[in-house]
């Protein structure tokens, strides 16, 4: 039996139905994989004010950790904090057993921070966004005992 299906591009997307898109896959890799030991690896730091001064989010899972997003506010850029939130994520990386962990950058952010703290460039992307490239990094990890 076939079904058509109308298929409409949206740019607003529900909460709910994200939720559901992200468990329907969430299911489908744990069935894949046996794998069911997802996490959060996130830290936010703010100041006296409340307000978001930097900041690095991800998830381990299965043995490796990925860093979605790494960024620091602007008078804070330059002095450690993005090298120290990085390997804080690592040492919680190693901690929960993880052996490898993986992170993108475009050109025009950070690439450097990471080839300089041991990372390896694995693969590139063109025109993401156009007229820039986006890096992959991936790091081997020696597991916590």
């Amino acid at each position: 039996m076939s079904e058509e299906f109308l298929i409409r591009i949206s740019d607003v997307a529900g909460i709910d139905d994200r939720r559901e898109l992200e468990e329907r896959l969430y299911a489908f890799n744990v069935e894949s994989t046996g794998y069911r030991d997802p996490r959060n690896l996130s830290c936010f730091l703010r100041d006296a004010e409340g307000v978001l001064v930097a900041g690095i989010d991800g998830f381990t899972w299965g043995g490796y950790a990925h860093v979605e997003v790494l960024w620091v506010a602007e008078p804070l850029r330059g002095k450690g904090l993005g090298t120290r939130l990085l390997e804080a994520a690592e040492a919680e990386a190693r901690a929960r057993g993880c052996v490898t962990i993986i992170v993108s950058s475009h050109e025009f952010q950070a690439p450097n921070l990471y080839s300089k703290l041991g990372y390896r460039q694995v693969g590139a992307t063109d025109d993401t966004p156009l007229g820039y490239q986006d890096f992959l990094f991936q790091k081997r990890l020696a597991v916590a005992r």
